[in-house]
């Protein structure tokens, strides 16, 4: 691998801007009055993740584009970051997580989909992006019992 530092920057940003969406639409009193299964992380833990996860995707980026160019799989990884950007707005911003439930399965694939396009390029770059397809299934199944545990609120 050998491009320069310098050009990991583009990707930095591009994770940062689909990360303002988790900043912008705030969890807030709606989401602390939901009902939540008791295994839900405490909620300092996810910003804390999420902030390693979002380097670790432009390292994983960066190497596929210093190995192999404006790959398709970078195409996978734009897909997969807009719609990580998305469940945010979904969620929180919409209020409506059954509707974000069928968005993180979609994110859920689409993450899926890029480990495996990076890890052929790079073994390195798939390793990066799998805590992420791990913290996106625990993710999807908190939505999915914080759906059930609330389905009879207005």
């Amino acid at each position: 691998m050998d491009a320069p530092y310098w050009t990991l920057l583009p990707f930095l940003a591009a994770v940062f801007l689909a990360s303002l969406t988790g900043a912008i639409f705030r969890p807030g009193a709606w989401y602390k009055a939901l009902n939540k299964p008791g295994w839900t992380p405490p909620d300092i833990v996810f910003p804390i993740v999420w902030s390693t996860l979002y380097i670790a995707m432009a390292i994983a980026a960066w190497r596929v584009w210093g190995l192999a160019g404006w790959h398709p799989a970078l195409a996978l990884w734009a897909l997969q970051l807009g719609l990580n950007a998305l469940w945010s707005a979904v969620f929180f911003g919409m209020r409506k997580p059954g509707l974000a439930l069928a968005e993180v399965i979609l994110l859920w694939l689409a993450v899926t989909a890029n480990l495996y396009a990076f890890a052929q390029i790079d073994a390195i770059a798939g390793w990066l992006l799998a805590p992420y397809l791990v913290w996106v299934s625990i993710a999807a199944t908190l939505n999915l019992e914080i759906v059930r545990l609330n389905r009879t609120r207005s």
